[in-house]
């Protein structure tokens, strides 16, 4: 049997690293569910316009991203794109791209789901009122689309931190990297991929208990 000694040293004398490293993920996750909102929310009303030259190819580009996984994407877009001479991203700004495709496509789904799912009396009760359709749409559809989706969204928000790790991939050096890097350059396995798992853990949880009380302040009244 091994005899593994723990050294949590190496930890204490990497935690600036480790930090940074992890706020890079939540950034990256925050800015890739806000892109990733804008496309779901655009490709959500392409897709209940009854329009098929707009539903069609939001539901192509749904489908395809759904069923690809997310690291081929992420490889396609950092490493395929400048073989047709597009190379203006860095590796940062093409995981970012990546993800917002990525989360675009579920968020489409949401919204849409969401979309479908607000009551008719609101919309009846805004017309009656005289309410124009930017204005219905503005003060009484969106506003209460997203408080019916705002689970998802909270879900997705998690999922997408999750996913950062896939970062590691092409060198952005979010906690999956930088804990591999640790690991290479100390032989400290078990305390590197311990304190990742840690921390991924623990915030992934912060971030829920945070959302769930903004799920509960906002909950939509059924």
């Amino acid at each position: 049997m091994i005899d593994y000694h723990f050294d949590w040293g190496v930890i204490a004398r990497n935690a600036d690293k480790l930090t940074d490293a992890l706020l890079l993920g939540l950034w990256l996750a925050v800015v890739s569910l806000a892109i990733g909102c804008v496309i779901g929310l655009v490709t959500a009303y392409a897709r209940v316009s009854g329009k098929w030259w707009l539903s069609r190819p939001v539901w192509l580009y749904v489908e395809f991203i759904r069923c690809t996984p997310l690291l081929l994407l992420v490889f396609f877009l950092y490493f395929g794109l400048p073989e047709f001479d597009i190379s203006f991203l860095d590796k940062t700004q093409s995981f970012i791209l990546s993800l917002s495709l990525y989360a675009g496509a579920y968020m489409s789904e949401v919204f849409r789901a969401g979309l479908a799912s607000i009551p008719k009396q609101y919309v009846e009760a805004a017309k009656a009122i005289g309410l124009r359709p930017w204005q219905r749409q503005a003060y009484v559809v969106l506003p209460v689309m997203f408080r019916i989706t705002l689970p998802s969204v909270s879900n997705n928000l998690i999922s997408l931190f999750k996913d950062t790790s896939l970062a590691a991939a092409i060198a952005v050096p979010e906690l999956t990297f930088t804990a591999r890097q640790i690991n290479a350059n100390t032989f400290r396995v078990m305390e590197s991929w311990l304190t990742a798992s840690a921390l991924y853990l623990a915030t992934a949880y912060l971030i829920a208990l945070v959302l769930r009380q903004i799920e509960r302040r906002y909950a939509a009244i059924r």
